[in-house]
């Protein structure tokens, strides 16, 4: 916008400057006309913002933007607390740490943290919380989002999905047969090891089978 400005300023000096020297009655019209349309076309332009104001709204954007993935949180009866370090927050004006909540999630931005802005999002929270109640802290080298209950009731775990995850897994390892819940165990440790753990499941699952077909044991695992 300021490098359009100082063009319309610099056409308007030399109109100016052409009818200063013009002696034709349609010439000077002309001009008369394109200088008061220049000057308008000014007059609508958005005035310069300050250089210092400008600095700051660039400073407050940051760099980069990072997902926050690691925090610790608890509970007491009223709130639900969730603990995000992030060396030198405390250092940031106060609205560079945002927070905004819903019934049901929150998400946090902090602008400009060492040249980074952050984020964090919660949705599907386990139970309804109170928007007006909640608030964040800001505490050295860390963020504390309190989350209000609706109800004092204790929460098993942050989210909706974290709740399934849980039930899902249970359901896999209270099983009638045994050796089905062991089956599933043995699947999710394949599932979640490194090669060291896959290559030693696979081992004792031949040696298992080996042994089964010998008559060693009539389970089958």
């Amino acid at each position: 916008m300021a490098v359009v400005r100082e063009e319309l300023q610099k056409d308007l000096e030399e109109v100016k400057e052409l009818l200063t020297n013009t002696t034709r009655k349609r010439v000077r019209d002309v001009l008369l006309a394109e200088k008061h349309k220049l000057e308008l076309e000014i007059k609508n332009q958005p005035p310069p913002k300050p250089k210092d104001v400008a600095e700051e709204e660039k400073s407050s954007l940051g760099g980069y933007t990072v997902k926050i993935n690691n925090y610790g949180w608890d509970q007491s009866d009223k709130f639900v607390k969730i603990y995000i370090s992030l060396n030198g927050v405390q250092k940031l004006p106060a609205e560079n740490v945002q927070v905004n909540f819903t019934e049901r999630s929150f998400d946090l931005l902090v602008k400009n943290l060492n040249g980074k802005n952050y984020t964090m999002t919660f949705n599907n929270l386990l139970k309804p919380i109170s928007v007006e109640g909640s608030s964040r802290k800001i505490k050295t080298d860390m963020v504390l989002v309190m989350c209000k209950k609706k109800r004092e009731e204790k929460w098993d775990c942050l989210t909706q999905v974290e709740k399934e995850s849980k039930e899902k897994e249970k359901a896999a390892y209270d099983t009638a047969d045994p050796s089905e819940g062991l089956m599933n165990i043995l699947k999710k440790m394949y599932a979640e090891g490194d090669d060291e753990m896959k290559r030693t499941i696979n081992k004792a699952w031949v040696e298992s089978r080996e042994k089964q077909y010998k008559g060693d044991i009539p389970m089958d695992i």
